[in-house]
């Protein structure tokens, strides 16, 4: 998520402003002509995209505008994605998704909160927002549809994974329990084989447990390479000239870690300048100056948590794989001191890496002193 910056509307332009809160069942859409003229909230069922043409239509009337009125709408960024947007889009209606976490709110200890308290404040954000306000929120960058599918597949890799290593943490945890652990070597029926504290062998219904446990562990390890030889395909079709088929020529960089990236935003998201993309990357400093007080609060996190893995991961793989590059050097001058000044830079180089990759991926301006893989 990054914030973006759009031209002011028109104040003499008729427009029709509608927020939409997206529920479940129902949508709440409110709906305003301008500065000062009091939200008409309207409710229809969700998803009902007639429904919602003919609300539109009866807030044309209502604020009396023409038929052909413009019309500004915005949501929030939730669990309905992006195709309201293309549906509102398709529509002719000029639609915004705004990131959740940005919105303004109330910060006494208790508020009243309602669908139609937010879909009123949402409609007022939209209407200063498209008079030239800036920084009241942030915007959400749409995905074209093919981008969003194929994310599906990054990140289906690390939930199985998360899945896998939770499932191998819990046959860990009933092994401990009777006094014995995980063999390194695992044949076919292992668990009848592993004997507790005092020699003996497991009981049956622990056995039958980790059975039933090694079956799921095998539906894991299987849709694992599934998902392996996916991405694998993709790298081998990409164009030679594309991000993915960059990255993955840079020594250090795995297809995995470079399908997260590309996956993630890396290129479609088109970010300006490198401080966008450390934005979206969130190891952005936090600093507390107030009167007196000043002092730094550290790192806020507040980005893309697998763009956030995946670039300590790349980080770590770097200093061991491009030993001669300056980035490598720069972070063992500054950093290789002790264990925990390593833990602490090694964030620093990974937003350092991300931007230096993302210029490769976008431009082709090879990272200075790196080892690529030869094109194919």
């Amino acid at each position: 998520m990054i914030a973006t910056t759009r031209p002011s509307e028109s104040v003499a332009e008729l427009t029709l402003y509608v927020a939409f809160e997206l529920g479940k069942q129902t949508w709440k859409l409110a709906m305003t002509s301008g500065v000062g003229v009091v939200p008409w909230v309207r409710t229809v069922p969700g998803g009902d995209l007639g429904a919602v043409d003919r609300a539109l239509a009866a807030g044309r009337a209502r604020f009396r505008l023409s038929a052909g009125t413009r019309v500004v709408s915005c949501y929030e960024a939730g669990r309905d994605g992006f195709w309201v947007h293309r549906a509102l889009v398709q529509r002719g209606v000029s639609n915004r998704v705004v990131d959740s976490a940005s919105i303004e709110v109330n910060r006494r200890a208790r508020r009243a909160k309602t669908d139609r308290l937010d879909a009123l404040k949402l409609v007022t954000m939209l209407v200063r927002v498209c008079q030239g306000e800036r920084r009241v929120w942030s915007e959400v960058r749409v995905p074209s549809a093919a981008v969003e599918a194929a994310r599906h597949v990054s990140r289906e890799r690390s939930t199985l994974v998360r899945e896998r290593t939770r499932l191998k943490n819990q046959v860990r945890g009933w092994l401990a329990a009777v006094g014995c652990g995980l063999p390194r070597r695992r044949g076919a029926q292992w668990w009848t084989r592993v004997r507790d504290w005092a020699g003996a062998a497991l009981p049956v219904e622990l056995q039958g447990r980790l059975e039933r446990a090694a079956a799921r562990w095998r539906v894991l390890e299987q849709q694992l390479e599934a998902v392996a030889a996916q991405q694998a395909a993709a790298v081998a079709a990409a164009p030679r000239d594309s991000a993915l088929a960059r990255l993955v020529r840079v020594k250090g960089v795995s297809t995995t870690s470079a399908a997260v990236l590309v996956a993630e935003g890396l290129a479609w998201r088109q970010f300006r300048n490198r401080r966008q993309l450390g934005g979206l990357l969130g190891f952005a400093p936090t600093p507390y100056a107030s009167g007196t007080a000043v002092r730094e609060q550290g790192i806020s996190r507040a980005g893309n948590a697998r763009l956030q893995a995946v670039s300590i991961q790349l980080a770590w793989n770097w200093i061991r794989w491009q030993p001669g590059s300056p980035l490598t050097q720069w972070y063992l001058a500054r950093f290789g001191l002790g264990k925990r000044a390593r833990r602490i830079g090694v964030v620093a180089l990974a937003r350092k890496l991300v931007i230096v990759l993302w210029r490769y991926a976008v431009t082709g301006e090879a990272p200075r002193g790196a080892l690529l893989a030869p094109a194919a």
